[in-house]
């Protein structure tokens, strides 16, 4: 029903346990991890995942069957709750590898991927994709991409409703300048109403995704996820129905930090787990002191949970304050 984007340099395994503090239930993703670097790279340190994270999924970047196939096994032997292709990505660096959005132009390639991957593993294979890319963005563009995908077994259609320039523009401003076209998405899932389709783009708020699931099976929520992360403090209650009292943010940031003791015991930088919460206060009283306190704590030799804990004193008095005016 609701899940967490995909995004590099954010949705690693620090800010997936930060969100389970704030929600249960929306599916997580990775950060898209490319099958050459599974195949010949640190494993543990590419896939590895605390308990508290799932529902999750590995998102693959890669065009190669075979290779993709490999990195789906081991993604179900690692206890990954479901794989995801990408098929959406624009940057440079991705098309070069041949993978990626530029891949919506060869739908019969992704089949083969998708076909090959679900033949490996018993868990869902999924793709993530645009609405199109440079001139062959119609419709029936689409519909022509998901048929063909869609024939190899895919069930799981997680939709970009922008168009993708493969030249020209930045993967920032593809993800802003390219018209939202959430009309073609609706439309999808009224032609092939037997297939999960799950809409992404710009949507910031919760009665932004409760509009778009009277159209689409799901919705998945990007940077606003991680700018505003409080927003889905409700989702558990609100969305899925569970008797849970939402979270507030003093608990939340309470509950990060036996996370941050033990890996800062480990030798992990207190910045790489606390940059992900810099927006935890987001909109409200003590906000700027909050990332003031923590931003130059961390710079301290040594800097562990007592910068959070300090800065969250801070915060809460301050807080305090302004609700006894």
């Amino acid at each position: 029903m609701l899940s967490v984007a995909p995004m590099m340099d954010r949705t690693d395994r620090h800010f997936r346990y930060f969100m389970r503090q704030i929600a249960k239930r929306p599916l997580l993703y990775t950060e898209m991890v490319v099958t050459k670097a599974i195949l010949m790279g640190d494993r543990h340190r590419l896939l590895d995942f605390s308990p508290e994270e799932k529902p999750l999924s590995l998102q693959l970047g890669g065009d190669n069957p075979q290779e993709l196939a490999e990195c789906a096994r081991i993604a179900a032997d690692w206890g990954y709750d479901e794989v995801n292709l990408n098929v959406g990505c624009p940057s440079d660096r991705v098309q070069n590898g041949h993978f990626g959005a530029c891949l919506m132009a060869q739908p019969d390639r992704v089949a083969r991927a998708v076909e090959a991957m679900q033949r490996a593993v018993n868990i869902p294979i999924t793709v993530k994709h645009r609405i199109g890319i440079d001139d062959r963005d119609r419709y029936e563009d689409l519909t022509h991409f998901v048929r063909i995908v869609a024939a190899a077994g895919c069930r799981h259609f997680t939709v970009h409703a922008r168009k993708a320039w493969l030249q020209g523009l930045s993967p920032k401003q593809n993800r802003t300048i390219p018209p939202l076209r959430y009309g073609d998405v609706h439309r999808l899932k009224q032609d092939f109403p037997h297939l999960f389709v799950e809409i992404n783009g710009g949507i910031a708020s919760l009665e932004a995704v409760r509009q778009q699931l009277q159209y689409v099976d799901a919705v998945m929520v990007g940077r606003a996820a991680y700018d505003t992360p409080y927003l889905f403090a409700t989702v558990d209650r609100d969305l899925y129905g569970a008797p849970v009292v939402p979270p507030t943010r003093c608990e939340i940031a309470t509950a990060m930090l036996p996370y941050i003791e033990e890996w800062t015991a480990r030798g992990t930088k207190l910045h790489a787990i606390t940059r992900h919460m810099l927006q935890l206060f987001a909109g409200q009283p003590g906000t700027r002191t909050w990332k003031r306190q923590i931003t130059e704590g961390v710079k301290r030799a040594g800097a562990g949970a007592e910068v959070v804990q300090q800065a969250l004193a801070t915060v809460a008095n301050k807080q305090g304050a302004i609700a006894s005016l």
